[in-house]
């Protein structure tokens, strides 16, 4: 996110609501990859929206120079874990990676 938002901000993006990421963009895929990295699981509807919106906060601290703080990180993290869905009950089943292959 960070490596993003900086690049936004280095190509002289201006504002926030001027991000955008589609299922094409590349730190979408990135972040499917990483945390999908077989595609077994199907992504959340909200995963595109929570990404975008996640960006955009990180570009907002950094461009206002909040991110020479300590602990700059945290009002980010406040501000998208409302964003969170509740864990899907197979998840948590101690079988789940063996349902997957």
């Amino acid at each position: 996110m960070e490596k993003y938002a900086r690049q936004a901000v280095s190509e002289g993006m201006k504002n926030a609501d001027d991000i955008h990421v589609s299922n094409d963009s590349e730190i979408y895929r990135v972040l499917n990859l990483h945390y999908n990295r077989n595609n077994h699981i199907e992504v959340p509807q909200n995963f595109r929206y929570v990404v975008e919106q996640t960006l955009r906060e990180f570009f907002r601290a950094i461009q206002s120079g909040k991110d020479t703080e300590q602990s700059w990180k945290k009002s980010i993290y406040k501000i998208i874990s409302r964003m969170d869905d509740p864990v899907p009950e197979y998840f948590k089943s101690p079988n789940f990676l063996e349902q997957l292959e």
